[in-house]
C-alpha cells in the first residue's frame, strides 16, 4: 500500500470515487453483514438518541442512517458515490440522502449535533480534511467518531488476502497512490490528527467482529466483487498468480471453520472526540 509521499491525492480521490460507483450490489451483499455489527456502538459514541441532529457521511447503503433514524435522530446521509445514494434512497425512502463529499461538506458551520463515518476514512484522499470538515460543521460540545479496520492481523480478512497477494503476485501494482489502508489502525495516529483537527475528548477502542462464510472461497470473492484498492490490486495480476492467490486465500480461510462454519475475527477501531465548547 502507498504511503504519505506516494499519495496523488486527485487522482486517489477519483480512482475510489469510481470503484465505489460500481460496485454498490456487490458491496452491500459482501460487506454489510459485516460493518453493521459497528453501528450501536459508532451511533453510542455520539450520544444519539431523539432530536439529535446527525451527519451520516460516507452512508454507503445507509444502515448507520437508518439506525440512527431509528433512534429518534433527524439524519442526513452522504456519499460521493451517486450509485449508491440512489440504492439508500431505495432501501430508506423516509431518510434523507444526498451526494457530498466528506472532505468539503456542503453545510454552514456549526449546525450538527453528531456526525459518523463508517469505513468511510480509509477510502478518502485527505482523511485530514474530513476531520477538520467534522470540526467545522458540528455545534460546540458535538460529538463526530469513525471506525476503520484494525491491523491486518486482527482483522485476518484482509490479513490472509494480503499475504496471499504478497506471497504468490505482486502488490506493487500501478494504481494511484492512497494513504496508508491501515493508517488509523494506530491509536496514536487517531488521536494526533483528531486533535490537530481541533477536537477534543478523545477515545480509540477496538471493537471484536466476526465475518461469518459458508464456503471458503467467499472471502476471496467478497473482497474482489465487493472492495476499491484490493480488488484494482488483484484485478491487475496475471492469470497464475490470480489463481494461486486465489487458492492460497481458501486454504487460509477455511483453517477458521468451525462446526460447518468460517467465522473469521475482524477487529475494528472505533475512534470518537468531541468539539470543545
Amino acid at each position: 500500500m502507498a504511503n504519505d509521499q506516494n499519495v496523488d491525492a486527485e487522482a486517489f480521490h477519483e480512482f475510489e470515487k469510481s470503484g465505489w460507483e460500481s460496485n454498490v450490489s456487490e458491496y452491500d451483499a459482501a460487506f454489510a453483514r459485516l460493518t453493521t455489527q459497528v453501528a450501536a456502538a459508532l451511533l453510542d459514541a455520539v450520544r444519539t438518541r431523539s432530536g439529535v441532529r446527525l451527519l451520516d457521511v460516507a452512508t454507503g447503503p445507509g444502515y448507520v442512517a437508518a439506525a440512527a433514524a431509528a433512534r429518534g435522530a433527524s439524519v442526513t446521509g452522504i456519499d460521493f458515490s451517486a450509485p449508491m445514494i440512489a440504492h439508500a434512497r431505495r432501501i430508506n425512502p423516509a431518510i434523507e440522502f444526498r451526494e457530498g463529499d466528506a472532505e468539503a461538506l456542503s453545510f454552514p458551520d456549526n449546525v450538527f449535533d453528531a456526525m459518523v463515518m463508517n469505513f468511510g476514512m480509509l477510502h478518502l484522499a485527505r482523511p485530514e480534511l474530513a476531520m477538520a470538515e467534522a470540526a467545522r460543521v458540528l455545534k460546540p460540545g458535538g460529538r463526530f467518531a469513525f471506525t476503520v479496520w484494525d491491523k491486518p492481523e486482527q482483522a485476518m480478512g484482509f490479513g490472509i488476502m494480503l499475504n496471499a497477494i504478497q506471497l504468490h503476485g505482486n502488490p506493487q501494482v500501478n494504481i494511484p497512490g492512497g494513504p496508508p489502508f491501515f493508517r488509523f489502525s494506530d491509536s496514536a495516529e487517531c488521536e494526533r490528527t483528531l486533535r490537530e483537527a481541533g477536537l477534543a475528548e478523545i477515545r480509540v477502542q477496538q471493537l471484536p467482529l466476526r465475518w461469518r462464510f459458508n464456503r471458503p472461497d467467499e472471502l476471496f470473492d467478497a473482497i474482489f466483487k465487493g472492495g476499491v484498492r484490493i480488488r484494482a490490486i488483484l484485478r491487475a495480476q496475471s492469470g497464475d498468480a490470480f489463481e494461486a492467490i486465489r487458492l492460497a486465500a481458501r486454504e487460509a480461510t477455511s483453517k477458521f471453520t468451525r462446526d460447518g462454519v468460517i467465522e473469521l475475527p475482524m477487529a475494528a477501531i472505533l475512534a470518537s472526540a468531541a468539539k470543545p465548547d
